[in-house]
């Protein structure tokens, strides 16, 4: 099937059948840690405020920590930073387990162990795909498809991640099994992922080049795309808090919830897999104020929806608009931020996101506390998305992504003309005698 060439060439790049496969499986705690955790403190300490907390932890320690993780991996390569929080990941998760049944410090000491010890794995992913479709090489081409389906995959890991929490909850019957089982995923996958050659290169600096200060924050146009990836964060966490509520409002349970974000999430994933087979041939700095407005206008119907199937609908469309807008969201990070700092710039875009998403969330809960807020919830998140495409289509982005335009160019024709890219001529003829 021509049409999903773009794809099949992906899958044929070394090491290409492992980012794409492992590195879900690997990232399936994802998913699955937050519930986990949640509900193991929920049954120890017969309190959500205590569960809070612990979620909080983890979440707040991952977000603070992995920037410092990410210049690491920038210095040394991915591959040892990833054997070694994959390592030590693993021991951090499963003391929370005993820690829950004491007191309060040492059950949230563990959860932030745990959530500062996890695998730099998303950045590492992201990193790894920009380094196998660098300009000037034959593969470069390949990008929009290789973060396309980057990001389409990434949606699996939110899906499947708290059904396999619900089956190991109705086997094994408790919590704990879901922690042992998000420590077992993250360790073998995060192993098998640090093995391929990609993980283990080492970008080379000129001398006198390492990441030093604020590293890529103050790259041009780069504090600027984190501004629009908090507006997406926040709106994703919102989302996270105000489904369920309107679920309940309208006489649903957890499991009208789950399939409510769930088929937002297959919504997203099949339009981020169509975004890659056919990208636009617009500058990505156009394209990326285009799709958050699309976002946030996906936002706003949902504010209207009047019952659950509607509402359903809405989301399997508006999904459509979200894996496309990140998928371009990591290109530009991945075009302007310098190569040498990838996996720092990649990190900060992941701390930025959790972070504003927990704080999308810290709101949009007091606002459905109140009778009929859920359409309040949504409408928030969409002014947020709005403002979030403004910073979008602002010159700093176009100029760094113009910037950066220039100087893939000038590397891909530095590349063509290189003694190696030319092919050999005839044979020089013979002096006369």
């Amino acid at each position: 099937m021509s049409v999903l060439r773009p794809y099949r060439r992906v899958w044929g790049l070394p090491g290409g059948p492992v980012l794409l496969v492992v590195g879900v499986v690997a990232r399936l705690g994802i998913g699955m840690t937050p519930l986990a955790l949640l509900l193991l403190v929920k049954d120890a300490t017969g309190s959500y405020a205590a569960a809070g907390a612990a979620g909080g932890a983890y979440a707040i320690a991952g977000a603070v920590i992995s920037p410092a993780g990410g210049r690491l991996a920038d210095r040394l390569g991915a591959a040892p930073v990833l054997v070694g929080t994959a390592l030590v990941h693993p021991v951090a998760l499963l003391a929370i387990v005993p820690a829950a049944q004491g007191g309060r410090g040492a059950l949230l000491a563990a959860a932030a162990a745990a959530g500062a010890t996890y695998p730099p794995l998303t950045a590492a992913l992201r990193r790894a795909w920009n380094r196998l479709t660098e300009p000037g090489t034959p593969t470069a081409g390949l990008r929009p498809a290789a973060m396309a389906a980057e990001t389409a995959l990434f949606e699996l890991v939110f899906v499947c991640g708290p059904m396999i929490v619900a089956l190991l909850l109705a086997v094994a019957g408790g919590p704990a099994a879901a922690l042992v089982a998000s420590a077992a995923v993250t360790l073998g996958g995060t192993l098998w992922v640090a093995r391929t050659p990609v993980m283990r290169s080492v970008t080379h600096r000129e001398p006198g080049r390492h990441t030093r200060g604020l590293g890529p924050l103050v790259t041009p146009g780069f504090a600027p795309l984190l501004l629009c990836v908090a507006g997406l964060g926040a709106a994703f966490g919102t989302a996270g808090i105000v489904v369920p509520a309107y679920a309940a409002e309208h006489g649903g349970g957890d499991s009208l919830a789950g399939i409510l974000l769930g088929v937002w999430a297959v919504g997203s994933a099949v339009a981020g897999v169509a975004y890659g087979l056919r990208p636009p041939a617009a500058a990505l700095s156009r394209q990326f104020p285009l799709g958050l407005a699309a976002v946030a206008g996906s936002f706003g119907v949902l504010a209207f929806m009047p019952n659950p199937l509607l509402l359903g609908v809405a989301l399997v469309i508006g999904g459509a608009t979200i894996a496309p807008t990140l998928t371009v969201g990591n290109s530009l990070i991945g075009r302007i931020a310098p190569p040498s700092m990838l996996n720092e710039a990649f990190t900060w875009s992941v701390t930025v996101s959790i972070a504003a998403s927990a704080a999308g969330g810290a709101v949009a809960g007091l606002i459905v506390d109140r009778p009929g807020g859920a359409p309040w919830g949504f409408a928030m998140a969409a002014g947020g998305l709005l403002l979030a495409a403004a910073v979008a289509a602002s010159p700093w982005i176009s100029r760094a992504d113009a910037a950066a335009v220039r100087s893939e160019t000038a590397a891909a024709d530095a590349a063509a003309q290189s003694p190696a890219a030319r092919p050999a001529g005839p044979p020089a003829a013979a002096p006369p005698a």
